[in-house]
């Protein structure tokens, strides 16, 4: 008999619902990715996390024997339900063994959650906003994951048809060879969008730079640039803020790329991170004892894979060649650092636009992850 617990959101229990994949269903897996556990808990804990000034959530774990063999995430962002006028529930960070008595309690126990809400569908993998991993893998199991996405295994989309859900949309991910130099064309395209729309990049020689400088008008920008993706939930001033000071302190510099008008305004941003994935891994998302070594090798010693976390352009500059300016700039560093590949994490399978700037590498479609959605 499998047992439903809703939980509080105390710190004991959350770390409950955090440890529950990495230490028991993904523990042996090679592919699995697991949070940073002190990130997660401030991601679900509503003191911390900005999103619930317009998110509601609750959290659902399911027991046999007394022992943990699910979890999902109940929650209704209501930004985004008021910009699609939808009454739509998420359901996100979902984990299950393969089992329809456990894998129908946790979507039976989340639907009469978000429905006694005034939700009439229900759609997922979602976090709360953009800024958490979103879509069930469907394609690309035997793939190492990155800390930014959701890995989980071949049986999870298989419940979900089984339950009635369906494809709402789709990401998909590519695998891309770093070159030897830049492409020739892409160089000259460079130069061509330099002297016609007077940009160039621009260079920070400190962090404490990026964060005061150009802090806000990356997130900003970042919200004009996918404002009209699938789902997008734009970020709040609180959520700036909280950003800037959780992740601008810690990238490299050499692995971000600015491209500003004439006037500095900020037109374009293209920021990547040495791979965590292994070090994480082998951390089991913990810094203590010895996670710390692990992450700091994986950020300042050899790795072969970057991870492209984002790339944003201003809408009136899209499809007009900055994204050349941005990997003009990063490529030197990408083959200096001794990158072999780049991971470009999630695009939605229909942003041509985005998907069009890998013609100019070898690269290759090796992963697919899909947000299935239900009426309720």
């Amino acid at each position: 008999m499998v047992e439903i617990k809703q939980l509080t959101p105390t710190k004991s229990n959350l770390l409950k619902f955090i440890h529950f994949p990495i230490d028991v269903l993904y523990k042996d897996s090679k592919c699995y990715v697991p949070d940073m556990v002190m990130d997660a808990i401030d991601t679900f804990d509503p003191k911390k996390n900005p999103a619930f000034d317009f998110c509601e959530a609750t959290y659902f774990m399911a027991y046999r024997d007394g022992k943990p063999v699910g979890r999902i995430a109940a929650i209704i962002n209501r930004v985004v339900n008021e910009r699609n006028g939808k009454k739509e529930g998420r359901f996100g960070f979902i984990d299950f063994i393969d089992d329809n008595e456990v894998v129908d309690a946790l979507i039976d126990a989340t639907t009469q959650w978000v429905k006694a809400k005034g939700m009439t569908c229900l759609t997922g993998p979602l976090g709360f906003t953009d800024m958490d991993p979103e879509g069930m893998l469907v394609e690309g199991f035997d793939q190492l994951s990155t800390q930014a996405t959701i890995y989980n295994h071949p049986y999870y989309p298989k419940h979900m048809e089984r339950l009635g859900f369906v494809k709402d949309a789709d990401w998909v991910e590519f695998k891309i060879t770093i070159p030897d130099a830049i492409p020739e064309k892409m160089s000259r395209i460079a130069q061509i969008v330099k002297t016609r729309y007077k940009i160039d990049n621009v260079h920070c020689t400190s962090r404490k730079q990026i964060k005061e400088q150009y802090g806000h008008d990356i997130f900003a920008l970042i919200n004009e640039a996918y404002d009209t993706l699938f789902g997008y939930s734009p970020l709040s001033e609180k959520q700036i803020k909280h950003y800037i000071n959780m992740y601008l302190p810690f990238l490299p510099l050499n692995d971000l790329s600015l491209v500003v008008k004439e006037d500095g305004e900020l037109i374009g941003v293209g920021i990547a991170i040495p791979s965590l994935s292994k070090a994480l891994i082998k951390s089991r998302g913990r810094l203590f004892p010895t996670g710390w070594y692990h992450l700091i090798k994986a950020l300042k010693g050899k790795n072969e894979i970057v991870d492209l976390m984002l790339i944003a352009v201003k809408p009136e500059y899209q499809s007009k060649g900055v994204n050349s300016l941005i990997f003009t700039d990063l490529i030197p560093n990408f083959i200096a650092n001794g990158y072999v590949y780049a991971e470009s994490n999630p695009e939605l399978e229909a942003n041509d636009k985005v998907q069009k700037q890998w013609e100019y590498f070898d690269f290759e479609q090796h992963k697919r992850r899909r947000a299935f959605t239900k009426e309720i």
